[in-house]
C-alpha cells in the first residue's frame, strides 16, 4: 500500500491505486522525478499525487535506469556532484508538484528511520593548524581505497564519498561531515558513527591529523580557514556579506550535529514541526559548546548558535507562521518560493543566481536562465538552502544542536526519538508548550545562545522545563522498547546539574588549562 497526497486534505491517506515499490512512478507532477546521486531513501517515500486526473505512468524504472518521456521531461540520468540536474524540464512546474514533493515524504510509521549527520574540525596534530584541501583530498582517497567508498568528484577535485546511503561531504571550510543512513534503532545510529570515526581516524593519525567535536572555532581566524573548491561555496562567499554580518563565520567556522526525522501525513509534519521549534531553544541548551573565539571566551555559550541570528534572516530563524493554524505543506511552499536563491545546477557547473526568485524561475522568468523552468531536482536543491531551527525537506530536520564530542552525536538523535517518535511523549509536548507565544518562543532563541540552561523563562528557569522535557524524550525512548535509554545519559547528566558543555570547557579555560584554548584540542579530539 502507498501513500496519495490530496492538496485538499490535510494529511496523506492510503490508497490502492498506487505500487509501493521504487520501480514506478505515477502521476503527472512526479513523472518528471528519478534518482539522484544523493541516494535518498526515494522508495519508501515516494508518492503520487493527484491533479484533475490520476494516470499511472509505467515503464520508469529505478533499478535499470529505463528512460522515458512523460508530460515534456526527457530523464538525464544524474551525475555527480549529488546537485546535478536529472531532468530537462520544458513545462513549468506548479506549486501543487512542489507541494506534492514535500508530501511524498508521508510513510508509515513502520518506515520511519533516524537519519544524523555531524561535521567536525579537522587539523594538523602538530601546529593545530587547519587542514589545507591537499590533505583533506589525501583523507578521502584514502578512505574510499582503504574502506570501499565512492568518490564524489565536482571537476578534477574530490568533494565527498559515498558508500550505500552514508554519504561524507565537505563544508565550506573543509568541515568533515557524515550524513548518515536511514537507520531504525539509535543502536544502529551510534554504531554507524563509531564506524565512521574509526574509519577517519585510522587514515588521518597515519597523517598527523585530528578531529576536534565542537560547535565553533575555537582558535583560527576565518581567513586562515581554507576555501573548498565547491561551485556553491564561492557564490554563498560572495553573497552572505549582503544579508548579514555573521554569514561567512557560519560558513567557515561553525559545526553542528543534527537528526533528520519523518512523519506519516500532513497533520503530524505539522504536530513535530511545531513542538520541534518549540524546544529548539532547549536542544541548543543541552548541547551548547561554542563558549571560543580566536583563543578567547566569545561571551556566548552556543557562538554557532548567535551567529544564525545575523547570518540571513530571509532563509534562518523561528518560523512563526508555523503555528498558524493554516499551515500545512503549502504553507511551507509559499515561504521557501519567497527565499532568495543562491544557485542553479545545469551542465556540471553552478549558475550564480543569489537573490533571485524561484517565483521567477518557474515562471520561465529567471534573467540568468531566461526561458527555463525548473525540475524538482532544482526545488530540492533549493530546500537545501534554507536554514531555519527545525527544516522541512521530505523529512524533518533539528538544526539547533553545535557539535561535539561522540557520546552527544548519540544524545541528540536519542533526545529527539524520545520526544518525536513517541505519541504519547509528542503530546506531553504540544500540551506543554501549547501557550507559549510567539514572543516567548523567540526570546528564548534569542537568550539560550548566551544563558543556557540559567535562561529566565515564566516563573523559573529554562533548566526546569528542559528536566521535564528530558524526562519526556526518555519515557518515549522506554516505550519504543529498544532498550535505547542510555543514549540520553550525556544529556540527563547536562540537564540535572544545569551546566551546559560549554561552561565546563569556560571553567577548565579559567582553571587548568590556564586561559588558553588549546588544551580544548585534545579535550574534545575523537
Amino acid at each position: 500500500m502507498a501513500l496519495m497526497y490530496h492538496p485538499t486534505s490535510s494529511h496523506c491517506i492510503p490508497s490502492e491505486a498506487t505500487q509501493c515499490r521504487a520501480t514506478h512512478i505515477g502521476a503527472n507532477s512526479f513523472a518528471n522525478m528519478v534518482v539522484s546521486a544523493k541516494n535518498k531513501e526515494i522508495a519508501s517515500g515516494l508518492r503520487s499525487h493527484t491533479r484533475s486526473s490520476l494516470n499511472l505512468t509505467k515503464g520508469w524504472s529505478f533499478d535499470g535506469v529505463e528512460v522515458k518521456q512523460r508530460r515534456g521531461y526527457q530523464v538525464i540520468v544524474a551525475a555527480s556532484p549529488p546537485t546535478e540536474d536529472a531532468v530537462v524540464a520544458s513545462e513549468p512546474l506548479t506549486k501543487e508538484d512542489l507541494v506534492g514533493y514535500l508530501a511524498s515524504g508521508c510513510k508509515p510509521k513502520e518506515k520511519w528511520r533516524i537519519g544524523t549527520e555531524h561535521e567536525k574540525f579537522g587539523f594538523e596534530i602538530g601546529t593545530l593548524r587547519p587542514m589545507k584541501y591537499d590533505q583533506i583530498a589525501e583523507l578521502l582517497n584514502g578512505i574510499s581505497e582503504r574502506f570501499d567508498w565512492d568518490k564524489i568528484m565536482e571537476g578534477e577535485y574530490i568533494i565527498g564519498l559515498k558508500q550505500g546511503k552514508q554519504s561524507i561531504s565537505l563544508e565550506p571550510g573543509g568541515q568533515f561531515e557524515l550524513s548518515g543512513a536511514p537507520l531504525e534503532t539509535l543502536h544502529q545510529t551510534c554504531a554507524e558513527v563509531n564506524s565512521h570515526l574509526y574509519q577517519v581516524k585510522a587514515v588521518a593519525e597515519e597523517m598527523g591529523i585530528g578531529f576536534l567535536g565542537i560547535g565553533f572555532q575555537p582558535k583560527w581566524k576565518r581567513e586562515d580557514i581554507p576555501v573548498m573548491p565547491k561551485g556553491r561555496y564561492a557564490i554563498m562567499k560572495n553573497y552572505m556579506p549582503k544579508v548579514g554580518t555573521l554569514g561567512l563565520d557560519m560558513m567557515f567556522r561553525t559545526c553542528t550535529v543534527q537528526v533528520n526525522l519523518d512523519f506519516h501525513s500532513e497533520a503530524d509534519m505539522i504536530r513535530k514541526f511545531r513542538a520541534g521549534l518549540a524546544l529548539q531553544p532547549i536542544a541548543t541548551a543541552l548541547f551548547a559548546n561554542s563558549p571560543f573565539t580566536e583563543g578567547k571566551p566569545n561571551g556566548f555559550l552556543s557562538m554557532r548558535s548567535q551567529i544564525w541570528t545575523d547570518t540571513d534572516n530571509n532563509r534562518a530563524g523561528m518560523l512563526p507562521f508555523v503555528f498558524d493554524d493554516s499551515f500545512g505543506f503549502e504553507q511551507y511552499v509559499e515561504y521557501a518560493l519567497d527565499v532568495p536563491m543562491y544557485f542553479v545546477y545545469r551542465k556540471k557547473k553552478y549558475i550564480d543566481c543569489a537573490g533571485l526568485s524561484f517565483r521567477d524561475f518557474m515562471a520561465g522568468k529567471l534573467p540568468s536562465l531566461p526561458g527555463e523552468y525548473p525540475t524538482l531536482n532544482d526545488w530540492e536543491n533549493h530546500l537545501t538552502t534554507i536554514f531555519p531551527e527545525v527544516r522541512l525537506k521530505r523529512y524533518l530536520e533539528m538544526r539547533g544542536a553545535d557539535g561535539g564530542p561522540w557520546r552527544r552525536l548519540c544524545a541528540l538523535p536519542a533526545f529527539w526519538v524520545g520526544l518525536l517518535y513517541d505519541e504519547v511523549s509528542l503530546q506531553n509536548v504540544l500540551d506543554l508548550t501549547a501557550d507559549w507565544t510567539t514572543e516567548e518562543r523567540q526570546m528564548l532563541r534569542n537568550k539560550v545562545p548566551k544563558s543556557g540552561l540559567k535562561t529566565p523563562f515564566r516563573d523559573g528557569l529554562l533548566k526546569h522545563v528542559a528536566q521535564e522535557v528530558v524526562k519526556f524524550a526518555k519515557d518515549g525512548l522506554e516505550r519504543r522498547g529498544f532498550k535505547e535509554t542510555g543514549f540520553l545519559n550525556e544529556v540527563t547528566e547536562v540537564v540535572n546539574s544545569g551546566v551546559t558543555p560549554a561552561e565546563k570547557l569556560l571553567e577548565l579555560y579559567h582553571g587548568k588549562w590556564g586561559q588558553s584554548v588549546d588544551p580544548v584540542f585534545e579535550e574534545l579530539l575523537y
